[in-house]
Formats: structure tokens, C-alpha cells, sequence
């Protein structure tokens, strides 16, 4: 049956998992987007989400036929995957996007680069043949994310006929970063993205940035307003396509309030919770929640933390950080050596500061969702400072769920900075000095000027939760 309403994503709604007789177990995905988008689509009739075969157990679940209402896996080569995901998509565009290339070292465009390239087409190729496949005559198809990149332009020459839009989760980069990369990968880039009725970012500014990256003007059209959250590309450069324009809008994602506290109350979180408070002692906690991505600042985080244990005694054995640190993709070395870095320098801390009673730093390196949400509950202070990111939502998060309201320190670099600034204290993700100071004026912040800041910040956080936000693109995009 075709879809009146169809997501594509790398990652979808649900996993498989191979029991030792063979037998196939569905297990639903985690995670306020995945929730979020599921709740939205379920109130779709004949929605469809297309994603990816993750692992053997998907794989295995294609070939056998087995499918859940509503999902669609692409069994797709491993060889492919792995060039298009970890060579591509997380290697080049993520590092291109968020601006963290060493540049004397890298990239470097080679025939092996080429090849990689090659298997990011045909990974899109396949998405884009598939959504044509199920798309009824005139639904609307939401692309996400810089995986799918290329979807948009190969649908729209396949079936000109849909409402295509694409959300990029991550920044965009800035017109030099861009040109850094080979000029045929800009050029399928822009024809890919520009193949889209609307695209969506969750700031202005990287909204703005995909605008002066595209280099409008001069070659692919010209850029007006179009309307007051939108900006319109008509297009000039690419005549394959009819006359048309694509909307530039931006969409600032936030979190379900009712939901995340929920969660947060569940019995498993309470045990994590009683531990950890049993751990901090009556302390101070200074909470940071990320996965291990180079983006995320981790370590300055820290050095600015040993910064403050230095210049400022009088927090010797009165304040603990609280450092989750999930790991992400560890089959990429520049992301294990990441990692370890940030176990190193938390142990350096510990040994310099620590005494028989306090350790200063309480890291935890593993992906535990359970001791995340006990340490929201429990933060005084939440720092989120990376050097360059598409939203951040556990800066929106923690507000939320903290029980004795929280200070956020939050960097210029987070993509919920232009949100929350006003109710944050704001700092350079590379000034390990001034957030030093920053942590220092948060954790001494009165006790009623927190709870006002952190009811601000929960009540912006909770503005657009994920299934207002998926709701919102729709009825941006048009009707059927």
C-alpha cells in the first residue's frame, strides 16, 4: 500500500536481535527523536519510516521478510554502508559541518576517498528508489539528516510529483569550510539538498550559513525572504527540474517535558540516583551529559573544572563533576583515542585534587541512560560547552528534570545557545578560563535566581517537543 507520509533516516524506529535458535526479537529504539517522530507518525495513516539494516540481525530480518507496520529496512551491502556511514557521512561531512579538521594533516582526497564517495551515491541511490517505490502520488517525504544528503535531488528527478523535505540535525558549514571539499562532492551536495521543496535546520544561524555556502547568487539561484521564519531559493541552475523554488526554514527542536520526567522517575533511575547521591555526598554536582564526539569539548569541559579547582580552593571537597560520556563511534581510531583522552584527563584531575573522602570527578564511559536522567535530577550546574553543534538537547533537558533547579553554562557553539542565552551563563567553547569563572558563578548563583533561570529554561526547552516539531515541518511543507 502507498504512504501518504514517509521519513527517511539511517537510523530507524526499531532494531532486531537474533535469539540462539535463530529466532528474530524487534526491540523499539530509545531517544526523544526516534520517540518523538514514532508518536507523530502513528497518527498518520499509511505512514512510513525507511531506514537502514544496522546490523547482521536486520540484515537477516530483511531476507527473511519480517517487518513491522509501518517500517521499511533497506538491506544494504556492509561494504557500501560502511564507506557511505563511517568513511562519508561521519568522516567528511560530519568533520566538514562542525568545523574540527586538522587542517595541516587532513582530508585528503584520494582514489580511495573517490571509491567512498561512489558508495555515499548508491547509499542515497537506494533510499531515494525506495521512497519512490512506497510514495503514494503527492505525499510528503522528510529526509533526515546529512546521511541522506544526495535523497532529495535523486526523488525529485524520480518522482517529481512528492513534497520533499529535508532536515540537516547537524550545523552547516560556513562557505570557506565548505570548499574545502572536492568540487563535484559540492556540487552533488547543493543538487542533492536543493532537490527539496524545504529545507530545515534547528538554528538561523546554520540556516543562514546553508544560504552562503550555496553561493546563491552566482550559480544555483536567488535567495528572498519567504515569509518571517523562511527564506525561498528560487532555483536558475538546475533545469532538470520544472520551475520551483525551496523554502529554507528553521525548526529548533526541543524535548517533551511529560515524557523525559517520566522517565526520569522510573524505578531503575531512582536506584541510579541513590547511588549517585551516596557518591556526591551532600556535594555540589557539576553535570555533563554527552557521547564522545569530538564536537562536544569534553575536554576543555575538564581542564576548566581542574581550572576551577585551582584558582578556587574554597570548592576543594564541596563540588563533584559528574561526567557521562558515552562512547560513539569507537570503530573510528581519531574517536577511541577521543575517549581515552577524556579517561586520562579525569584521572589526572582525581589524583592531583582528590583526597580519602572526594574524588572531584566521577566519569562514567559507558552508554547508561538510566544514570544520565539520576544525574540530571541531581544537577546544581549543567555544563554544555562544545565548540560546534546542531542543537544540544541536554541543555534543554536537564532544566527539565533537575529537582533543585540548575545554572547552565552553556557555549556559543551550541546550536540551543540562540535559545537559551538569555537564562544561561554563556561562555567561548575555547576559553577554558572564562568557563572556569562561569562554573565558579553558577555553583555560588542564590538558590532563587536558579530556580527562576532553570523555569525559563524549562518552559523555552519544552516549546517545540518532537512531535510538535515533525508537525510543524509537515504543515510547512503544504498539504497532500
Amino acid at each position: 500500500m502507498a504512504s501518504q507520509v514517509l521519513v527517511a533516516a539511517n537510523r530507524g524506529p526499531l532494531s532486531y536481535a537474533l535469539d540462539a535458535d535463530g529466532g528474530l526479537s524487534a526491540r523499539r529504539g530509545g531517544g526523544g527523536l526516534v520517540s518523538g517522530l514514532s508518536a507523530a507518525l502513528a497518527r498518520q495513516p499509511d505512514a512510513l519510516w525507511i531506514c537502514a539494516a544496522l546490523s547482521e540481525a536486520d540484515r537477516e530480518a530483511v531476507r527473511r521478510g519480517v517487518a513491522e507496520p509501518g517500517v521499511r529496512m533497506l538491506d544494504i551491502d556492509p561494504e557500501v554502508y560502511d564507506d557511505a556511514y563511517n568513511a562519508i557521512a561521519n568522516s567528511v561531512l560530519w568533520f566538514t559541518h562542525h568545523h574540527l579538521y586538522d587542517v595541516p594533516r587532513e582530508p585528503v582526497f584520494d582514489a580511495a576517498f573517490h571509491q567512498a564517495w561512489e558508495s555515499y551515491v548508491a547509499y542515497n541511490r537506494t533510499f531515494a528508489e525506495a521512497l519512490a517505490e512506497e510514495a503514494e502520488q503527492g505525499a510528503r517525504v522528510l529526509v533526515q539528516d546529512y546521511h541522506l544528503a544526495l535523497v532529495p535531488g535523486m526523488l525529485r528527478v524520480l518522482r517529481p510529483d512528492l513534497l520533499i523535505a529535508h532536515f540537516t540535525h547537524t550545523p552547516w558549514a560556513s562557505h570557506d569550510y565548505l570548499r574545502i571539499l572536492p568540487s563535484y562532492v559540492r556540487e552533488e551536495l547543493a543538487w542533492g539538498m536543493l532537490g527539496a521543496d524545504m529545507v530545515g535546520f534547528h538554528t538561523g544561524e546554520w540556516a543562514r550559513a546553508f544560504l552562503d555556502a550555496m553561493d546563491l547568487d552566482d550559480a544555483y539561484g536567488t535567495a528572498s525572504p519567504g515569509g518571517p521564519d523562511g527564506t525561498e531559493i528560487v532555483h536558475r541552475r538546475y533545469t532538470v527540474w520544472p520551475r520551483r523554488t525551496t523554502s529554507v526554514r528553521v525548526f529548533p527542536l526541543g524535548v517533551d517535558g511529560d515524557e523525559l520526567r517520566a522517565l526520569a522517575h522510573r524505578p531503575e533511575v531512582n536506584d541510579k540516583l541513590a547511588a549517585l547521591r551516596t557518591e556526591v555526598a551532600g556535594r555540589k554536582a557539576i553535570v555533563r551529559v554527552d557521547r564522545t564526539e569530538l564536537s562536544k569539548n569534553i575536554l576543555r569541559g575538564l581542564l576548566a573544572y581542574r581550572e576551577l579547582l585551582v584558582t578556587r580552593p574554597e570548592w576543594h571537597g564541596r563540588v563533584v563533576h559528574l561526567a557521562s560520556a558515552y562512547p560513539s563511534r569507537q570503530d573510528l581510531a581519531v574517536y577511541r583515542a577521543y575517549t581515552e583522552s577524556v579517561r586520562e584527563l579525569a584521572a589526572e584531575i582525581n589524583a592531583e585534587f582528590g583526597a580519602p573522602d572526594w574524588q572531584p570527578v566521577l566519569v562514567s564511559v559507558e552508554d547508561d541512560f538510566a544514570r544520565s536522567l539520576a544525574a540530571y535530577r541531581l544537577a546544581d550546574v549543567a555544563l554544555v560547552n562544545p565548540v560546534r553543534d546542531g542543537m544540544n538537547l541536554v541543555a534543554k533537558e536537564i532544566p527539565v528534570v533537575s529537582e533543585a533547579g540548575c545554572v547552565l553554562v552553556l557555549s556559543t557553539g551550541a546550536g540551543a545557545y540562540a535559545e537559551l542565552r538569555e537564562d544561561a551563563l554563556t561562555v567561548n567553547p575555547y576559553d577554558v578560563t572564562e568557563t572556569a569563572a562561569a562554573l565558579h558563578a553558577a555553583l555560588s548563583m542564590p538558590e532563587g535566581e536558579r530556580a527562576e533561570h532553570t523555569k525559563r529554561l524549562a518552559a523555552q526547552a519544552t516549546a517545540l517537543p518532537p512531535a510538535a516539531w515533525f508537525e510543524a515541518q509537515l504543515t510547512a511543507l503544504g498539504p497532500r
